[in-house]
């Protein structure tokens, strides 16, 4: 019984270590956006609602799940392309990590999409804050 629970916690810290890598890439990238800037927007507000609104549409029910697991680290390494000494090495092995050319472009406009929406959901929650 001890055994199956420290496998049980061992397997979440590793899905919760994984989301985490995820949180710094998505961090990186809405620190870089002028948009996001501009608007005055928290960064930490914008990095939980592109976290959750991307997951939604990821591999995996829990953070904690192996499938949900490796899709964050797909995913981080997807937004650390630009960083990579060899970015052709790595879009190969990204194009192998997803399954294929067309489940990349998938994530890359999943994540894409969740950033648009959660940047127009808090500007209106902003404006309709300010009325």
């Amino acid at each position: 019984m001890n055994k199956v629970l420290i496998l049980i916690a061992a397997v979440m810290m590793v899905g919760c270590a994984e989301k985490a890598e995820y949180e710094q890439a998505v961090l990186q990238q809405v620190e870089k956006d002028n948009d996001i800037k501009d608007y005055k927007i928290e960064p930490k507000t914008m990095v939980d609602c592109v976290v959750q609104t991307s997951s939604k549409n990821m591999p995996g029910l829990l953070p904690f799940d192996p499938a949900r697991s490796q899709a964050y680290k797909n995913y981080s390494k997807m937004l650390r392309l630009n960083e990579s000494a060899d970015p052709n090495k790595t879009m190969n092995e990204l194009r192998e990590a997803f399954g294929s050319p067309k489940a990349l472009a998938e994530a890359h406009a999943n994540f894409a999409e969740s950033v648009l929406e959660c940047m127009s959901g808090v500007v209106t929650n902003e404006e309709e804050a300010m009325k």
